[in-house]
């Protein structure tokens, strides 16, 4: 039983009025809201138990250590990976991907070295490759989707050649809700020696992820859309893959010893965790996580597909709406514009008027906007929390807009 009641009831902010209409929350692609527990528990830490981690022997030191290890724990489990000391922790996806750019990528890719990349992928998957494109000569090949914005393996593995050494690819689109068969590609890749990095940031979310089953070499997540605190997220690492890495930045925790003359490094997590990190972020992440396999994974799947069949239907009755991508099973996410003047930003600010929170914009997805033929789209994105009655909220909104942009 979904008690959907109760999870909105979980979640503060859903009770609040925007333009003295109730609000109704489609953002969730950029930014998921935050459950009580989880705020409760980063206050908590703050008000009671906070201190630095590792480098205490007092109480408060041992039991944020204590909360911030355990959530390495949390992490591993819900990705199904088994040895936890595969997970780092970073500040988000574009961290963990920048991670991988600068430490693994960097020392072990030559110029006219290739990196397939699918045209959907969110900027924070293009530009550290851009980097290595302009620092060190490595070329950067694409993959376009098909026309209904679907992504089958064989394209991406069509487009290897004897130069490719890594693929980096999304496993579900942030704008058109693709949900890509990255097992597949993964699996194919290390038959022939190729790295393979998956962006879980929009996957995680919606669905059950098994990691491990994945076979990926890298697979990132952020905790902001997984109802967690803004500067918090992981990466999971395989072993074969950390020991071809050099760190990514220096600093305390990192180290084994420093001298005048030397350096030597700490192991794996932590040599890829110089500093003091985010310690209540990544607290309240793993609480984030416990909330949402306490509600069951599958169980916000089969939601969110309701969810997502229910507007899909509705969406489909506007014949003056263009809805950008239609691939089989995608997510519960629509990127969409409608005819005549109607400029995204315009669509988005009449819907607040009525309390319903989207997206406008380009959506960090320059080339994909480039291969539809847009400028920019509005991007209705669902959620745990989201229900039937948001999304008639949204379709009344947008006959709002046709009526008065149309």
């Amino acid at each position: 039983m979904y008690d959907i009641a109760k999870i909105r009831a979980d979640f503060p902010i859903l009770s609040r009025e925007i333009n003295g209409k109730p609000l109704v929350y489609l953002d969730n692609g950029a930014s998921a809201q935050k459950p009580r527990v989880v705020v409760d528990a980063m206050s908590d830490l703050y008000l009671n138990d906070y201190a630095n981690v590792h480098r205490g022997l007092h109480t408060l030191s041992n039991i944020s250590t204590e909360k911030y290890e355990s959530t390495r724990a949390i992490v591993a489990r819900f990705l199904g990976v088994k040895n936890e000391d595969e997970i780092i922790f970073t500040t988000g996806a574009t961290e963990g991907i920048n991670l991988v750019s600068y430490g693994w990528a960097a020392p072990n890719l030559q110029p006219g070295d290739e990196i397939l990349l699918s045209v959907m992928e969110h900027h924070a998957n293009i530009v550290p490759w851009h980097f290595l494109r302009e620092r060190q000569g490595v070329v950067l090949k694409w993959v376009e989707p098909e026309p209904d914005g679907s992504l089958p393996p064989e394209k991406v593995l069509e487009a290897i050649t004897d130069r490719t050494k890594l693929i980096a690819i999304a496993h579900m689109s942030n704008v058109l809700g693709t949900k890509v068969d990255v097992a597949s590609i993964a699996k194919a890749a290390r038959e022939k020696g190729i790295a393979t990095l998956v962006d879980g940031s929009q996957a995680a979310v919606h669905g059950p992820v098994d990691v491990d089953a994945i076979g990926a070499d890298f697979y990132v997540i952020t905790g902001h859309k997984l109802y967690g605190p803004s500067g918090s997220g992981a990466i999971h690492i395989r072993s074969e893959r950390m020991a071809q890495m050099r760190p990514f930045m220096g600093g305390g925790d990192m180290i084994d010893t420093v001298t005048r003359d030397s350096v030597t490094y700490n192991t794996p997590p932590m040599k890829f965790e110089a500093g003091t990190p985010g310690i209540v972020q990544q607290i309240g992440m793993g609480v984030a996580l416990e909330y949402m396999m306490g509600v069951g994974m599958e169980n916000i799947a089969a939601h969110e597909r309701d969810l997502r069949d229910y507007a899909q239907a509705k969406l489909a009755g506007l014949n003056w709406l263009s809805l950008q991508g239609t691939a089989a099973d995608k997510g519960a996410i629509f990127s969409f514009t409608l005819s005549g003047p109607a400029h995204p930003h315009d669509i988005s600010t009449i819907l607040d008027k009525r309390g319903v929170a989207v997206r406008a914009g380009q959506h960090c997805a320059g080339p994909l906007m480039d291969w539809l033929g847009v400028t920019a789209t509005a991007r209705a994105s669902f959620g745990m929390y989201n229900t039937r009655d948001e999304v008639d909220a949204l379709i009344s909104a947008l006959e709002l807009c046709h009526d008065l942009l149309g």
